[in-house]
C-alpha cells in the first residue's frame, strides 16, 4: 500500500458523515506505520473504541469504510473472515458497517468477522508451515496475501452504493 494522508484518509470515507469524518482519530502510531507491508489500514477509534476505521485502495482510488463493533458476545474462538488465519495470535471481533447511499440511511449494513486491531496484513504474511515435501512457503504466502485484499475489497464492495472498479 502506498503512504496516504490525514486529508486522503478522511476523503476517502463512503459510509460516514462530513462530522463523523472529522471527528475521526488516526492511528497512534500512523507517523510510523510500515506501508510496504500493508494491504490496507485499518484501527480502532482512540476516543471510542467501538468505532473502526478501515481504508484500502481499489481501482487506483482511496476507499474508507466506517465500521462499529456490534453488541454481544461470541459463543466460541472466530476465525477472521479477512486473514482466515487459523493460529491467530489475537482476539477477532464481529464490526458492521452502514452500507453507504440510500441503503445505509434506510438502515442497511454489512457485517464481518475481523481481528480486533485489524493485524490481518502481518498475519497473512506470517510464513506457513511446510504441508508436505516440495511445498512452497512463498508462494502459499503470496496466496494468503492476495485472498486478504480480495476478501477487504470484497467487503467494501458490498458496503458500496455504486459498484467500484478495480
Amino acid at each position: 500500500m502506498l503512504p496516504i494522508t490525514d486529508a486522503q484518509i478522511r476523503a476517502s470515507f463512503i459510509n460516514a458523515s462530513v462530522r463523523e469524518r472529522a471527528a475521526l482519530s488516526l492511528p497512534a502510531d500512523f507517523a510510523e506505520l510500515d506501508w510496504d507491508r500493508r494491504d490496507f489500514l485499518g484501527w480502532r477509534d482512540r476516543k471510542l473504541p467501538n468505532v473502526a476505521y478501515v481504508v484500502a485502495p481499489i481501482g487506483g482510488e482511496l476507499v474508507g469504510v466506517m465500521l462499529k463493533r456490534a453488541e454481544g458476545r461470541l459463543r466460541s474462538r472466530p476465525q477472521c473472515s479477512w486473514c482466515e488465519d487459523v493460529h491467530l495470535p489475537n482476539d477477532v471481533l464481529f464490526f458492521v458497517a452502514r452500507r453507504a447511499g440510500a441503503a445505509g440511511r434506510k438502515g442497511g449494513t454489512v457485517g464481518t468477522l475481523v481481528c480486533a486491531d485489524f493485524q490481518c496484513s502481518a498475519n497473512a504474511r506470517k510464513r506457513p508451515s511446510v504441508a508436505y515435501l516440495g511445498f512452497d512457503v512463498e508462494a502459499a504466502r503470496d496466496r494468503r496475501v492476495e485472498a486478504l485484499r480480495e476478501h477487504v475489497i470484497g467487503f467494501i464492495r458490498e458496503i458500496a452504493e455504486a459498484p467500484l472498479e478495480g
